[in-house]
C-alpha cells in the first residue's frame, strides 16, 4: 500500500527533482551553443549567398549546418550517456520534447520546400515551443525568454517582406534564444563541477 506524502515531504521531493534536473540539464549547454553557432552561421551565409543566383548555393549552408549538427549531436549524447549513467524523469521529458520537435521540424521542412515555400518563419515559431518548455521545466528564465523571443521572431519573419529584417530577427532570436542561455548554462555546469 502506498504511503501518502505530507505537504512538506511533497515539496521536498519536488525541490529534489528540480535540483537533479538543473544539475542534469546543465550538460545541454553544449547543444544550445553548437546549434546556435551552426544555425547563426547558416543564416548569415545564406543571406550573403542570396544574390548568387543559385538556389543550391543558398540552401547549401542550411544543409551543411543540419548535417554537421545531426552528426555531432548523437555522438556527444552517446558519450555523455556513457559518462553519466544516471538520469532522472525530467531528462526523459525534455528528450521527448526535443525529439518531437525534430520530427515535426523535419516534416515541416520537407512539406514547405516540397511545395516551393520557405520554412524559415514556421520553423522559428516551432523552435519557440521546446525552448520555452525546457526553460519552464528547468525554471531557467533565459530559456523561457529565448522561447518567447523565437515566437516574436517567427511572427516578424512571417509578416516582413524585407530580407534584412528577416535575417536580423532570426539572428537576434538565435543569439538570445540559444547562445546566451547556452553560455549561462555552461557557467552553471562548470560551477556544479567545482562544487
Amino acid at each position: 500500500m502506498e504511503q501518502e506524502l505530507t505537504p512538506s515531504e511533497s515539496l521536498k521531493l519536488i525541490e529534489t527533482m528540480i535540483g537533479q534536473a538543473k544539475s542534469s540539464f546543465s550538460r545541454i549547454s553544449f547543444y544550445f551553443l553548437m546549434w546556435g553557432v551552426l544555425l547563426l552561421a547558416a543564416m548569415v551565409t545564406a543571406y550573403l549567398m542570396r544574390d548568387a543566383g543559385n538556389a543550391w548555393a543558398h540552401g547549401a549552408a542550411w544543409g551543411v549546418a543540419g548535417v554537421l549538427g545531426g552528426i555531432i549531436s548523437p555522438i556527444f549524447g552517446f558519450r555523455q550517456g556513457k559518462k553519466e549513467q544516471v538520469s532522472n524523469p525530467m531528462d526523459r521529458v525534455v528528450g521527448w520534447i526535443w525529439g518531437a520537435f525534430v520530427i515535426t521540424m523535419l516534416l515541416m521542412m520537407f512539406s514547405f520546400t516540397g511545395s516551393g515555400r520557405n520554412p524559415g518563419a514556421a520553423i522559428t515559431l516551432l523552435t519557440a515551443m521546446p525552448t520555452f518548455l525546457t526553460g519552464q521545466i528547468m525554471r531557467f528564465k533565459p530559456l523561457i525568454f529565448g522561447g518567447m523571443l523565437f515566437w516574436v521572431a517567427g511572427l516578424v519573419m512571417f509578416f516582413s517582406g524585407n530580407d534584412t529584417v528577416i535575417v536580423s530577427a532570426y539572428c537576434i532570436s538565435m543569439v538570445f534564444g540559444y547562445l546566451v542561455p547556452g553560455i549561462l548554462l555552461k557557467r552553471q555546469e562548470d560551477g556544479l563541477r567545482t562544487a
